[in-house]
């Protein structure tokens, strides 16, 4: 059976992060803690973790700019803890690359569910089955080892920008709606998820594959409807 994935835990409160520390390490995970941003940022690029549960409010450096410097490096999924409840608060935090959010006050089990399905959709991308091998002009994704390319050139999407092109990949020209896309890439551990979610997964997917994400050409707005991959009438 292969070791569980280490869960870096960014918080300032000494009882929150031993806590999760606590519930984390209960079920097989193994666990490293930052008190503040820089810290926080040194020892992702030092060990690598799995997962990273984020606080958004912690000194030195915020959780966002954390997650931005994360971002510059690696894949490895953000799970947000924010005292925030605004929207815009939890939009902001998904368009620089969180996978995830939970609002304060929480249960250490509801962290540890959500930290289980992020990881779960990060190890089997194409869970749901069908097709591995998806191709549309010079774009190819291989779900099987979760890799893009362009071109050629290898593009690094966070899992759930992954699941949801392949999502749309799998039927070109069929319009999902942003509920459907949700369902698509979230499990039913996640809750409170806002339709406006999927809208800002598709921003940052379109400025990854999209040679004009003002203009795109693989993932199409449908107005009113929602979103497609292109098929032979639109290329």
């Amino acid at each position: 059976m292969s070791a569980l994935p280490l869960i870096l835990i960014v918080e300032d409160d000494p009882k929150t992060s031993n806590l999760l520390k606590v519930y984390l390490e209960r079920e097989g995970y193994p666990t490293r803690t930052a008190a503040d941003g820089a810290h926080a940022v040194d020892v992702a690029r030092q060990h690598h973790p799995g997962l990273v549960i984020l606080d958004l409010m912690i000194p030195k450096l915020d959780g966002l700019e954390v997650c931005r410097r994360i971002r510059q490096t690696s894949d490895t999924p953000i799970l947000m803890l924010t005292a925030r409840v605004e929207e815009v608060d939890k939009l902001v935090g998904l368009s620089i690359g969180a996978d995830d959010y939970v609002t304060k006050p929480f249960s250490p089990r509801e962290v540890v569910a959500r930290v289980k399905a992020i990881l779960r959709r990060t190890a089997h991308p194409a869970e749901s089955g069908g097709v591995r091998l998806l191709a549309s002009g010079d774009l190819v994704v291989d779900e099987a080892k979760a890799k893009v390319t362009l071109k050629g050139k290898s593009i690094s999407l966070t899992a759930i920008e992954l699941r949801l092109l392949a999502t749309l990949m799998r039927s070109p020209g069929t319009v999902f709606s942003r509920n459907q896309l949700l369902d698509a890439i979230y499990t039913q551990d996640t809750v409170h998820v806002l339709d406006r979610t999927v809208d800002v997964h598709i921003g940052r997917l379109r400025d990854k594959i999209e040679p004009a994400p003002s203009q795109p050409t693989y993932v199409l707005t449908v107005r009113g409807l929602g979103y497609k991959f292109r098929d032979e009438a639109d290329a």
